[in-house]
């Protein structure tokens, strides 16, 4: 029997596919004369330093195999040395098809047959039906994926340096990035500007003559104010009731269609609370493990396998009732890609094993999939009016009833607005028209208009997918891209309290009570930074075209007619380009700095102007005139906290980031007052005349009292300890092993000296105890950081938070990520961590 790696040798058939795991799960399926490798994506790219597009020559990209691709990259020829026929088999989109042009271009494959194959599942069916259908690469899909690029590459190296000079150092712009912050900055503006309306909503029970009977009623006219709806009260009052109309109709419900990209990564953060890249990670792995169909898709179509597989599920399990084979069509404008909806490659796979996000994310897929094919569900709706004698107004209750459930019985959509609207449910009594009923209680209660929500992900999808801005690849990135560049933030709001009125009228009295109602409370949502909201407006301003949401969207129509072969991609670029630099141009010579600066008032101890605005570091405060030379009358600057905006400081607020005579007392030691104050380098505590240090893994707004005490305490006791400085711990070879203290580097630490050289001590080993076999070990460099082997902080999904040497780090499947920004292993939330993992 042949061993694995003579198999690999002897192989005729080399697959190339983009990832390892596909890799893996592809060979299980082929013959040994089949070896399958992973290119790890693009082993091609523009450079990172440069444009690296001829625009001379016709828009030529300057392709280069970056450092950490050439070992792939040889491991590739390697393997190409011993193979017959090269089959080229990543994704069937653009991307995919790029990918295996950049191979075919760049690996030394010479006269060897090169093949081209495509799957929409990692099935052994649909590898070898691949297999048996070879065809070439489409230029076509290679070319709309280069227009994209370069056109990309083009503006975002073009508007960036005009961003870091106009506005901050090391901005960055970007066709679909900069359109996506325009939206949730739009959105932030229409919220500033929502100005709430008041009305009295009013709601009423009513009884049969029997007194049995309970219905609930709402009027369907809303009052603008207190006093009209008082006077309405004071009419129910006298007011004769009955039934105006009883009106039944039936209704049927029919379920959505399979998941496409985006359905899937709204419904995903609706109904799982999935980051949008979180979904897109999860369901990556699943489709590579050959249990979900390609998850970048924006078609519904269904193959008549998958159906076929439907028609016998369905009946086993719910009964053949429950089944309704449809055939769903893309509406979608400029739907592209040839593959099938999500869904499960094996119907008959209820449960699979994983993670528990991916056992989540298939559950979801699955019912979304097997709903998509089962009946209608059939419902009753009823609707009854009921009038007042003396008013023109109308109460009115609806209900609905279930005649048969259908694909209810498995699956409900969600709502994608974000709204948790109250879900009432009113039981109809048997009630005839004309009936007279009788009023037990009516409420008029005080009620405001709401401003229009923050996007979360899965909204900001919708509305790009909506304006036809981006394709089902783009989405995820696009939205991690603008977290990472700091111009949007998820932002958490807790709910704010109101007093609101109540009009109450039972037993033929009115009563008026206040209480309170909590309102405003916002999780997760997408919120522009200062940042963010400046070059927006830099951008907005300079460059309309790029900006504009109709130019985004016409672009993505190019880059679809250029994949059907009908448009020449460099002839769109070229006609893009020449208005374009013509705008950079002229922006770079005219346009004004924009610093978002808000004048906020004068300091009353000095009578200087304050202003805010965005400074090379970012959003801060500056005191006195910009440009003034004399000595006594420089500005001053302090940088805004994390929390802080330039929309929403005060005056207040932005002179104590100035003034260190402003601290935060905690309480006293010994006697003597312990504070926190900021300084030059950060939070500190202070204490008598210490300055105490906070590690920068730790919030000074969590501090308490106790947990200054001990950092005090920790730092006297290393105070005593340098006092005693330098002393002889240890010798080696005849020469004295000395523990100083001192400036090592940029910092002032603990460090040892040993024959003119000097040696910082590894984390985990304390001066205090610092031992002669310590000492002669970190000389000789067997005695290294000790490593933090217990987890600070555990999560439902496996990740774990470690203290390491460079601060706390979240550690999950084996890899390592960086804590967010601001964040800690005491204040990380979970919904954090899946970001970090998944972007």
């Amino acid at each position: 029997m042949q061993s694995f790696k003579e198999r690999k040798i002897m192989a005729d058939n080399l697959i190339i596919v983009e990832s390892p795991s596909k890799a893996k799960t592809i060979e299980k399926y082929l013959g040994n004369n089949y070896v399958v490798k992973s290119s790890f994506g693009h082993i091609r790219d523009l450079k990172k330093s440069e444009l690296s597009i001829e625009v001379e020559n016709n828009f030529l990209p300057e392709y280069v195999v970056p450092e950490d691709k050439k070992k792939v990259v040889k491991d590739l020829n390697d393997a190409v040395k011993n193979a017959k026929i090269i089959w080229l088999a990543s994704d069937e989109d653009r991307e995919g098809e790029a990918i295996a042009w950049h191979l075919s271009q760049t690996l030394k494959i010479g006269k060897r047959e090169v093949k081209r194959i495509v799957f929409n599942e990692i099935t052994k069916t649909a590898i070898l039906h691949a297999v048996e259908n070879p065809r070439k690469i489409d230029i076509n899909l290679v070319n709309a994926q280069q227009a994209r690029r370069v056109l990309d590459r083009i503006v975002g190296y073009e508007i960036s340096p005009v961003l870091w000079k106009k506005v901050k150092p090391s901005l960055s712009a970007g066709r679909v990035q900069s359109v996506a912050v325009r939206l949730i900055v739009e959105r932030e503006n229409e919220i500033k500007n929502f100005k709430p309306a008041e009305f009295f909503k009013v709601s009423a029970i009513f009884h049969t003559k029997d007194g049995q009977t309970i219905l609930k009623a709402t009027l369907d006219n809303k009052f603008s104010s207190e006093q009209d709806a008082e006077n309405f009260l004071q009419k129910c009052q006298t007011a004769r009731f009955e039934i105006g109309a009883i009106e039944q109709k039936p209704e049927k419900r029919s379920p959505a269609p399979p998941f496409t990209t985006s359905t899937l990564q709204q419904e995903a953060s609706r109904k799982l609370g999935f980051s949008v890249s979180q979904t897109m990670l999860v369901a990556q792995q699943l489709y590579e493990s050959g249990l979900i169909t390609y998850m970048r898709t924006d078609s519904v179509n269904l193959s008549e396998y998958a159906l076929q597989q439907a028609r016998e599920i369905i009946p086993q399990m719910f009964g053949e009732k429950y089944l309704k084979i449809r055939k769903f069509s893309t509406k979608t404008k400029g739907a592209q890609e040839a593959h099938e909806a999500i869904r499960p490659t094996l119907l008959s796979r209820t449960e699979i094993s994983g993670d528990n996000y991916q056992k989540r994310l298939y559950d979801l897929i699955w019912k979304r999939m097997i709903a998509s094919q089962m009946s209608d569900a059939k419902i009753e709706k009823t609707n009854i009016l009921i009038n007042l004698s003396n008013d023109s107004n109308t109460f009115s209750t609806q209900a609905e009833v279930i005649l048969f459930d259908g694909f209810l019985k498995l699956y409900q959509q969600s709502k994608i607005d974000d709204e948790d609207e109250e879900e009432t449910s009113n039981i109809i009594p048997k009630i005839s028209q004309g009936e007279e009923l009788f009023m037990e209680k009516c409420t008029a209660k005080q009620s405001f208009s709401t401003k229009p929500p923050r996007y979360n992900e899965a909204m900001l999808v919708k509305k790009l997918e909506d304006l036809g801005i981006g394709r089902p690849s783009t989405y995820a990135p696009t939205i991690s891209t603008i977290q990472k560049r700091e111009y949007v933030e998820k932002r958490s709001l807790p709910p704010q309290e109101r007093e609101i009125t109540l009009l109450i009228l039972e037993k033929n009295s009115i009563e008026k009570q206040i209480t309170t109602e909590n309102y405003g409370k916002e999780n997760n949502k997408l919120a522009p930074t200062d940042i963010g909201i400046v070059v927006n407006a830099f951008l907005v301003e300079n460059f309309q075209d790029i900006m504009s949401y109709d130019f985004t969207a016409k672009v993505e129509e190019q880059f679809d007619k250029i994949a059907q072969g009908e448009e020449d991609w460099q002839k769109m670029i070229e006609a893009f380009y020449q208005p374009f630099i013509e705008e950079v141009k002229n922006t770079d010579k005219n346009a004004q700095k924009q610093r978002g600066e808000r004048f906020l008032g004068v300091d009353p101890k000095t009578g200087r102007k304050v202003y805010v605005r965005i400074g090379r570091y970012g959003a801060m405060v500056q005191v006195g005139e910009s440009g003034t030379r004399d000595e006594n009358e420089k500005p001053q600057f302090a940088s805004l906290k994390p929390t802080q905006s330039i929309a929403d400081i005060t005056l207040s607020e932005a002179l104590s980031l100035l003034d260190p005579e402003q601290p935060s007392a905690l309480g006293e030691y010994e006697g003597e007052e312990i504070s926190i104050r900021s300084g030059r380098f950060g939070s500190y505590i202070k204490w008598k005349d210490l300055n105490v240090s906070i590690p920068r893994t730790t919030d000074p707004m969590s501090l308490d009292l106790s947990a200054c005490i001990s950092l005090i305490q920790a730092k006297q006791k290393k105070d005593a300890l340098a006092k005693t400085l330098p002393k002889v711990v240890a010798e080696l070879d005849g020469s004295e092993i000395i523990l100083n203290y001192g400036r090592y580097g940029v910092y002032n630490c603990f460090y040892l000296s040993y024959n003119k050289k000097n040696f910082r001590l590894p984390k985990g080993i304390e001066p205090e105890s610092l031992s002669k076999e310590d000492a002669i070990g970190v000389v000789n460099g067997t005695k290294k950081a000790t490593k933090n082997t217990e987890a600070m902080r555990k999560f439902s999904n496996g990740a774990e938070v470690f203290n390491g040497r460079y601060g706390e780090y979240i550690k999950y499947n084996g890899k390592n990520y960086r804590m967010p920004k601001g964040k800690n292993s005491k204040t990380l939330t979970e919904e954090d961590v899946n970001e970090v993992i998944g972007g």
